[in-house]
Protein backbone atom coordinates (compact mmCIF):
# COMPACT_ATOMS: atom_id res chain seq x y z
CA UNK A 1 0.00 0.00 0.00
CA UNK A 2 1.34 3.43 -0.94
CA UNK A 3 1.85 6.14 1.64
CA UNK A 4 -0.03 9.44 1.44
CA UNK A 5 3.19 11.10 0.33
CA UNK A 6 3.70 8.58 -2.48
CA UNK A 7 0.11 9.03 -3.67
CA UNK A 8 0.54 12.81 -3.58
CA UNK A 9 3.61 12.54 -5.81
CA UNK A 10 1.61 10.52 -8.37
CA UNK A 11 -1.25 13.04 -8.17
CA UNK A 12 1.15 15.94 -8.69
CA UNK A 13 2.69 14.23 -11.71
CA UNK A 14 -0.79 13.61 -13.11
CA UNK A 15 -1.84 17.24 -12.72
CA UNK A 16 1.29 18.34 -14.57
CA UNK A 17 0.32 15.93 -17.35
CA UNK A 18 -3.19 17.45 -17.30
CA UNK A 19 -1.64 20.85 -17.96
CA UNK A 20 0.52 19.42 -20.74
CA UNK A 21 -2.55 17.78 -22.26
CA UNK A 22 -4.34 21.12 -22.47
CA UNK A 23 -1.24 22.65 -24.09
CA UNK A 24 -1.04 19.91 -26.73
CA UNK A 25 -4.72 20.21 -27.64
CA UNK A 26 -4.62 24.01 -27.68
CA UNK A 27 -1.55 24.15 -29.91
CA UNK A 28 -2.71 21.41 -32.28
CA UNK A 29 -6.29 22.76 -32.41
CA UNK A 30 -7.55 19.19 -32.20
CA UNK A 31 -8.41 16.52 -29.65
CA UNK A 32 -11.20 15.03 -27.57
CA UNK A 33 -10.52 17.12 -24.52
CA UNK A 34 -13.57 16.16 -22.42
CA UNK A 35 -12.89 12.43 -22.43
CA UNK A 36 -9.14 12.99 -22.21
CA UNK A 37 -9.58 14.85 -18.94
CA UNK A 38 -12.03 12.31 -17.48
CA UNK A 39 -9.89 9.26 -18.23
CA UNK A 40 -6.50 10.75 -17.39
CA UNK A 41 -6.52 9.77 -13.70
CA UNK A 42 -7.07 6.10 -14.48
CA UNK A 43 -4.43 5.99 -17.23
CA UNK A 44 -1.98 7.70 -14.88
CA UNK A 45 -2.77 5.30 -12.03
CA UNK A 46 -2.15 2.37 -14.37
CA UNK A 47 1.14 3.64 -15.81
CA UNK A 48 2.55 5.27 -12.68
CA UNK A 49 1.59 2.47 -10.28
CA UNK A 50 -0.01 -0.71 -11.59
CA UNK A 51 1.30 -1.78 -14.99
CA UNK A 52 4.37 -3.99 -15.08
CA UNK A 53 6.77 -2.82 -17.81
CA UNK A 54 10.42 -1.94 -18.38
CA UNK A 55 11.04 1.06 -20.57
CA UNK A 56 14.59 -0.23 -21.18
CA UNK A 57 13.17 -3.56 -22.36
CA UNK A 58 9.71 -2.65 -23.70
CA UNK A 59 9.20 -6.01 -25.45
CA UNK A 60 9.72 -8.12 -22.32
CA UNK A 61 7.40 -11.10 -22.71
CA UNK A 62 5.93 -10.78 -19.22
CA UNK A 63 5.05 -7.09 -19.45
CA UNK A 64 1.44 -6.19 -18.80
CA UNK A 65 -0.58 -5.22 -21.86
CA UNK A 66 -2.63 -2.03 -22.10
CA UNK A 67 -5.34 -1.39 -24.70
CA UNK A 68 -6.93 2.06 -25.05
CA UNK A 69 -10.19 1.07 -26.67
CA UNK A 70 -11.62 4.61 -26.47
CA UNK A 71 -8.89 5.50 -28.93
CA UNK A 72 -10.15 9.00 -29.70
CA UNK A 73 -8.79 10.02 -26.27
CA UNK A 74 -5.26 9.03 -27.22
CA UNK A 75 -3.92 12.51 -26.38
CA UNK A 76 -4.08 11.62 -22.66
CA UNK A 77 -2.06 8.47 -23.34
CA UNK A 78 0.49 10.37 -25.44
CA UNK A 79 1.10 12.82 -22.59
CA UNK A 80 1.57 10.04 -20.03
CA UNK A 81 3.98 8.25 -22.40
CA UNK A 82 5.96 11.46 -22.81
CA UNK A 83 6.25 11.83 -19.05
CA UNK A 84 7.72 8.31 -18.87
CA UNK A 85 10.17 8.82 -21.72
CA UNK A 86 8.55 6.56 -24.33
CA UNK A 87 8.20 9.53 -26.70
CA UNK A 88 10.07 12.83 -26.65
CA UNK A 89 8.67 16.35 -26.41
CA UNK A 90 9.40 17.23 -30.04
CA UNK A 91 7.35 14.25 -31.17
CA UNK A 92 4.46 15.17 -28.91
CA UNK A 93 4.63 18.79 -30.06
CA UNK A 94 4.18 17.57 -33.63
CA UNK A 95 0.73 16.15 -32.82
CA UNK A 96 -1.85 17.42 -35.30
CA UNK A 97 0.77 18.57 -37.81
CA UNK A 98 1.48 17.24 -41.30
CA UNK A 99 3.53 14.03 -41.29
CA UNK A 100 3.42 13.71 -37.49
CA UNK A 101 4.03 10.22 -36.09
CA UNK A 102 1.13 10.84 -33.73
CA UNK A 103 -2.36 10.45 -35.13
CA UNK A 104 -5.76 10.88 -33.50
CA UNK A 105 -5.96 7.20 -32.55
CA UNK A 106 -3.43 4.73 -31.09
CA UNK A 107 -0.92 3.12 -33.44
CA UNK A 108 1.58 0.42 -32.52
CA UNK A 109 4.18 2.33 -34.55
CA UNK A 110 4.47 4.64 -31.54
CA UNK A 111 6.84 3.57 -28.74
CA UNK A 112 4.90 2.37 -25.70
CA UNK A 113 1.66 1.63 -27.56
CA UNK A 114 1.00 -2.08 -27.87
CA UNK A 115 -2.04 -2.13 -30.15
CA UNK A 116 -3.48 0.03 -32.87
CA UNK A 117 -7.13 0.99 -32.47
CA UNK A 118 -9.78 3.51 -33.16
CA UNK A 119 -13.05 1.88 -34.13
CA UNK A 120 -15.06 1.71 -30.93
CA UNK A 121 -16.08 -1.66 -29.52
CA UNK A 122 -13.03 -3.65 -30.61
CA UNK A 123 -10.66 -3.22 -27.66
CA UNK A 124 -12.29 -5.70 -25.32
CA UNK A 125 -12.41 -8.41 -28.00
CA UNK A 126 -8.69 -7.88 -28.49
CA UNK A 127 -8.15 -7.99 -24.73
CA UNK A 128 -9.99 -11.29 -24.46
CA UNK A 129 -7.75 -12.78 -27.13
CA UNK A 130 -4.58 -11.51 -25.48
CA UNK A 131 -5.72 -12.83 -22.08
CA UNK A 132 -6.52 -16.26 -23.53
CA UNK A 133 -3.12 -16.27 -25.25
CA UNK A 134 -1.38 -15.55 -21.96
CA UNK A 135 -3.07 -18.54 -20.36
CA UNK A 136 -2.23 -20.81 -23.29
CA UNK A 137 1.43 -19.76 -23.04
CA UNK A 138 1.49 -20.05 -19.23
CA UNK A 139 2.38 -16.36 -18.84
CA UNK A 140 1.33 -14.40 -15.79
CA UNK A 141 1.01 -10.91 -17.28
CA UNK A 142 -2.28 -9.04 -17.03
CA UNK A 143 -4.25 -7.30 -19.79
CA UNK A 144 -6.00 -3.99 -19.11
CA UNK A 145 -8.61 -2.48 -21.45
CA UNK A 146 -9.99 1.05 -21.03
CA UNK A 147 -13.32 1.77 -22.73
CA UNK A 148 -15.66 4.73 -22.93
CA UNK A 149 -19.21 4.41 -21.61
CA UNK A 150 -20.71 5.48 -24.95
CA UNK A 151 -18.64 2.68 -26.44
CA UNK A 152 -20.73 0.17 -24.51
CA UNK A 153 -23.48 0.75 -27.11
CA UNK A 154 -21.42 -1.45 -29.42
CA UNK A 155 -22.71 -5.02 -29.54
CA UNK A 156 -19.20 -6.43 -29.95
CA UNK A 157 -18.40 -5.29 -26.41
CA UNK A 158 -21.01 -7.64 -25.00
CA UNK A 159 -19.90 -10.56 -27.15
CA UNK A 160 -16.43 -10.06 -25.72
CA UNK A 161 -17.79 -9.63 -22.20
CA UNK A 162 -19.67 -12.93 -22.43
CA UNK A 163 -16.48 -14.60 -23.67
CA UNK A 164 -14.45 -13.15 -20.79
CA UNK A 165 -16.91 -14.58 -18.29
CA UNK A 166 -17.22 -17.89 -20.08
CA UNK A 167 -13.46 -18.48 -20.17
CA UNK A 168 -13.04 -17.19 -16.59
CA UNK A 169 -10.28 -14.77 -17.62
CA UNK A 170 -9.05 -13.64 -14.23
CA UNK A 171 -6.01 -12.09 -15.97
CA UNK A 172 -8.23 -9.54 -17.77
CA UNK A 173 -9.29 -6.14 -16.39
CA UNK A 174 -11.81 -3.99 -18.27
CA UNK A 175 -12.30 -0.41 -17.11
CA UNK A 176 -15.11 1.88 -18.29
CA UNK A 177 -14.69 5.64 -18.08
CA UNK A 178 -18.24 6.30 -16.86
CA UNK A 179 -18.61 10.05 -17.38
CA UNK A 180 -22.23 9.76 -18.54
CA UNK A 181 -21.85 11.73 -21.78
CA UNK A 182 -21.15 10.68 -25.35
CA UNK A 183 -20.84 12.67 -28.54
CA UNK A 184 -24.53 13.43 -29.08
CA UNK A 185 -26.18 13.30 -25.64
CA UNK A 186 -26.13 11.65 -22.21
CA UNK A 187 -25.45 7.92 -22.35
CA UNK A 188 -28.78 7.09 -20.73
CA UNK A 189 -30.74 9.03 -23.37
CA UNK A 190 -28.84 7.45 -26.26
CA UNK A 191 -28.93 3.84 -24.98
CA UNK A 192 -29.61 2.88 -21.37
CA UNK A 193 -26.59 1.26 -19.73
CA UNK A 194 -27.84 0.92 -16.17
CA UNK A 195 -27.93 -1.16 -14.10
CA UNK A 196 -24.35 -1.51 -15.34
CA UNK A 197 -22.96 -3.38 -12.33
CA UNK A 198 -25.66 -6.06 -12.37
CA UNK A 199 -25.42 -6.56 -16.13
CA UNK A 200 -21.70 -7.34 -16.01
CA UNK A 201 -22.04 -9.50 -12.91
CA UNK A 202 -24.62 -11.55 -14.80
CA UNK A 203 -22.01 -12.16 -17.51
CA UNK A 204 -19.62 -13.60 -14.92
CA UNK A 205 -17.42 -10.61 -14.06
CA UNK A 206 -16.19 -9.34 -10.72
CA UNK A 207 -17.41 -5.71 -10.68
CA UNK A 208 -15.73 -2.92 -8.73
CA UNK A 209 -16.77 0.73 -8.62
CA UNK A 210 -14.64 3.79 -7.97
CA UNK A 211 -14.70 7.58 -8.03
CA UNK A 212 -12.35 8.00 -10.98
CA UNK A 213 -12.05 11.74 -10.35
CA UNK A 214 -9.78 10.90 -7.40
CA UNK A 215 -6.50 9.35 -8.42
CA UNK A 216 -5.94 8.01 -4.92
CA UNK A 217 -9.16 5.99 -5.31
CA UNK A 218 -8.07 4.77 -8.75
CA UNK A 219 -4.85 3.44 -7.22
CA UNK A 220 -6.72 1.76 -4.38
CA UNK A 221 -9.25 0.01 -6.61
CA UNK A 222 -6.51 -1.29 -8.90
CA UNK A 223 -4.71 -2.62 -5.81
CA UNK A 224 -7.90 -4.31 -4.61
CA UNK A 225 -8.39 -6.55 -7.66
CA UNK A 226 -8.53 -10.17 -6.55
CA UNK A 227 -6.78 -12.14 -9.28
CA UNK A 228 -7.25 -15.44 -7.43
CA UNK A 229 -10.96 -15.62 -8.18
CA UNK A 230 -11.80 -17.26 -11.49
CA UNK A 231 -13.49 -14.24 -13.06
CA UNK A 232 -12.49 -11.30 -15.25
CA UNK A 233 -12.65 -7.90 -13.55
CA UNK A 234 -14.76 -4.90 -14.55
CA UNK A 235 -14.12 -1.49 -12.98
CA UNK A 236 -16.79 1.20 -13.29
CA UNK A 237 -14.77 4.40 -12.99
CA UNK A 238 -17.30 7.16 -12.35
CA UNK A 239 -15.81 10.37 -13.67
CA UNK A 240 -16.60 13.90 -14.80
CA UNK A 241 -16.18 14.77 -18.45
CA UNK A 242 -13.76 17.71 -18.69
CA UNK A 243 -12.46 17.06 -15.14
CA UNK A 244 -10.22 19.81 -13.81
CA UNK A 245 -11.45 22.71 -15.97
CA UNK A 246 -14.61 24.28 -14.52
CA UNK A 247 -16.27 25.40 -17.73
CA UNK A 248 -15.64 22.05 -19.43
CA UNK A 249 -16.99 19.83 -16.64
CA UNK A 250 -20.15 17.93 -17.60
CA UNK A 251 -20.53 20.05 -20.74
CA UNK A 252 -21.34 18.03 -23.86
CA UNK A 253 -19.81 20.70 -26.10
CA UNK A 254 -16.35 19.75 -24.85
CA UNK A 255 -16.49 16.21 -26.18
CA UNK A 256 -14.01 17.39 -28.81
CA UNK A 257 -13.90 21.16 -28.44
CA UNK A 258 -10.71 23.23 -28.46
CA UNK A 259 -10.42 26.22 -26.09
CA UNK A 260 -9.76 29.71 -27.44
CA UNK A 261 -6.99 31.84 -25.95
CA UNK A 262 -9.06 33.23 -23.09
CA UNK A 263 -10.47 29.82 -22.22
CA UNK A 264 -7.03 28.22 -22.43
CA UNK A 265 -5.54 30.73 -20.02
CA UNK A 266 -8.37 30.11 -17.55
CA UNK A 267 -7.80 26.36 -17.80
CA UNK A 268 -4.09 26.86 -17.16
CA UNK A 269 -4.84 28.94 -14.06
CA UNK A 270 -7.24 26.35 -12.66
CA UNK A 271 -4.95 23.37 -13.22
CA UNK A 272 -1.97 25.35 -11.92
CA UNK A 273 -3.83 25.89 -8.65
CA UNK A 274 -4.38 22.14 -8.38
CA UNK A 275 -0.66 21.59 -8.99
CA UNK A 276 0.19 24.03 -6.20
CA UNK A 277 -2.20 22.24 -3.83
CA UNK A 278 -0.57 18.87 -4.47
CA UNK A 279 2.91 20.37 -4.15
CA UNK A 280 1.91 21.60 -0.71
CA UNK A 281 0.99 18.07 0.39
CA UNK A 282 4.39 16.56 -0.40
CA UNK A 283 6.94 16.43 2.39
Amino acid sequence: MLSINEISKIALKTEKVRLRLLEVIYNSRSGHVGGDLSVLNMIAALYYHTLKFDIQNPDHENRDRFILSKGHCVEALYCVLESLGFIDSDTLNSYGKFNSLLAGHPSNKIPGIEFSGGSLGHGLSLGVGVAIGAKMDNKDFKTFVVMGDGELNEGAVFEAAMSGGHFKLNNLVAIVDRNGLQISNSTEKVMTLEPLKERWETMGWEVLEVNGDKIEDCIKVLDSINYTIQKPHFIISRTTKGKGVSYMENALHWHHGVPDEVQYKQAVREISRSIEEWEGKIS
